[in-house]
């Protein structure tokens, strides 16, 4: 499944339709992904590689990112709020 894709399904998760998922990107490679303004609140990030990643505005509320690797990536006004 594509990040897309992911994202879409952890939008209607969030908004509570039936139909969405969380996003469950444990152990996924988002090596320099373009996660610009993404809508993770409370995603599964254990131990992804997010190396190089534009999280730029993100919202990591509640987000799983125990184990990720963050290095070089660019959390610039991420919302990193309640995110272990």
């Amino acid at each position: 499944m594509n990040i897309s894709k992911i994202l879409e399904l952890h939008k209607k998760w969030l908004d509570g339709d039936v139909n969405g998922e969380r996003a469950n990107l444990h152990h996924t490679n988002l090596r320099d992904a373009n996660l610009y303004g993404a809508d993770l609140r409370g995603a599964n990030l254990y131990d992804a590689d997010l190396r190089g990643a534009d999280l730029r505005g993100a919202n990591l509320y509640d987000a799983d990112l125990r184990g990720a690797n963050l290095r070089g990536a660019n959390l610039y006004d991420a919302d990193l709020r309640g995110a272990n």
